[in-house]
């Protein structure tokens, strides 16, 4: 198929792309790329195809996706305590959302992978000094000095394999009892026990005991479906060096699959439609996200889709609109109704986070106010328009950080500084993303 198209996993050096690194020592860099392009695969082909069909399923209203994470992961953050509090907020989470909706919830992290980020400027402008920009863990280091922001090669590497120890964590957790449904009161972390969002959480816990109680008393009680769950990764697309190392050819179908993550988006900074991030993602059978933002041109964005998904296949396009609380109501039902009226198959997703950015002080923050009021207008839009809000694209940590301002913990600017602990955007705490939730719930209740 992929050769059909006049595609190969480096057809895209011939195009223009964006956001790539100047790396210092090409001859390193080369090495350390034919080293990743040996390595074992992050993901399997299987595992992705399964994603593929479980996407097809909320592009119908059958499913719903909840993705979230890290907005750039950190290497040093990369421990057993952080993935495992991250995780348990996003299963928390998805309980909630199943239990109101009444429907499976896809389960897609931003995680193991996501250590690229694209920038605005090449510089900034830290103490008066101006630097290079820090681009994430895979390519410089956060630390304001000119030996940290020149790019390293070798960073490639540590990311190939800190992807692999977080996967293989991510599956023991999934895979090995930590999910299962026995286990919804131990999710309850005690900073979330004692919280008002806790107490609603034990609520439903307890309803969801009574209904194990019943299932093990008449003998499903070991049911696969109930002791384990099907957990995915994601993150941007950005180092296409780096991905297309990663991309092999899978044994039985003859496809390709870029084994770095399941599921990979491209940002609104390099979707351009003859670029080399769409050239190489078009080839790739990965489920792919697509992030548009209020500078988009409706026309470009059905080129797109027909570029990357030129068969209209069910589950392999997510379209995830990031256009803030203000502009929402303005822009999706034109949006919607381009897309819809082409027949393509798409899941509508929100990404309530990145359109809601503001500085307080010397802090980039968000306000949980904004976030929900852009996720109201999201599935406000649908609902009067008769299409499907299939899911919802979150920044998330399971750390107890004052990053984001509200939430019915109170967080107020003169709080930011108390745990501001990103070295990017701001994110939702356990407490916030709990709030959401119960918030999101209520809407799919309607």
């Amino acid at each position: 198929m992929n050769q059909e198209l006049g595609w190969s996993k480096k057809s895209w050096v011939q195009k223009q792309a964006l956001q790539q690194p100047e790396w210092p020592d090409q001859v390193a860099y080369q090495k350390v790329i034919d080293e990743i392009d040996v390595r074992p695969p992050l993901v399997f082909a299987g595992e992705i195809r399964r994603l593929k069909s479980e996407l097809a399923l909320a592009q119908e209203g059958k499913a719903f996706l909840l993705q979230g994470g890290d907005c750039a992961e950190e290497f040093s953050r990369c421990t057993a305590p952080d993935i495992r509090e991250t995780l348990k907020v996003i299963l928390q989470m998805a309980l909630i959302l199943t239990y109101a909706g009444e429907k499976p919830v896809i389960k897609v992290g931003r995680i193991a992978g996501q250590y690229a980020k694209p920038r605005s400027k090449p510089t900034e402008e830290i103490g008066g000094v101006e630097l290079p920009s820090y681009r994430g863990d895979i390519i410089n280091s956060p630390e304001p000095v000119l030996a940290a922001r020149i790019p390293d090669a070798n960073r490639l590497l540590t990311a190939y394999y800190t992807s692999a120890s977080t996967l293989n964590l991510l599956r023991a957790y999934t895979k090995g009892g930590f999910a299962s449904l026995e286990r919804v009161h131990a999710w309850n972390a005690d900073f979330v026990k004692s919280s008002r969002e806790g107490e609603i959480y034990e609520q439903l816990a307890k309803e969801i005991d009574k209904a194990m109680s019943l299932i093990r008393n008449i003998g499903l009680g070991q049911h696969k479906e109930l002791n384990e769950v099907n957990f995915y990764t994601s993150h941007e697309a950005l180092l296409l060096g780096y991905e297309s190392a990663l991309t092999r050819q899978d044994s039985l179908t003859g496809d390709w699959f870029d084994c770095s993550a399941h599921m990979l988006w491209i940002g609104d900074r390099t979707r351009q439609v003859d670029g080399a991030h769409v050239e190489f993602l078009r080839g790739v059978n990965n489920p792919i996200g697509i992030k548009i933002g209020p500078g988009h041109d409706l026309s470009e964005i059905k080129k797109l889709i027909s570029r990357i998904n030129p068969k209209n296949e069910p589950g392999r396009m997510t379209l995830i609109t990031r256009f803030g609380a203000n502009k929402i109501l303005d822009q999706l039902p034109t949006l919607i109704k381009g897309v819809e009226e082409e027949g393509f198959k798409v899941l509508w997703s929100c990404d309530p986070m990145h359109g809601n950015t503001y500085t307080s002080g010397r802090f980039k923050t968000r306000n949980v106010e904004d976030i929900f009021a852009e996720i109201g207008g999201f599935f406000a839009c649908h609902q009067a328009l008769g299409t499907i809000p299939g899911g919802i694209h979150f920044e998330l940590t399971g750390e107890a950080v004052t990053e984001c301002i509200g939430g019915t913990e109170g967080i107020a600017a003169e709080h930011l500084e108390q745990n501001y602990a990103t070295s990017c955007d701001p994110r939702l705490n356990g407490k916030q993303s709990l709030d959401l939730a119960f918030m999101i719930a209520d809407l799919l209740k309607r």
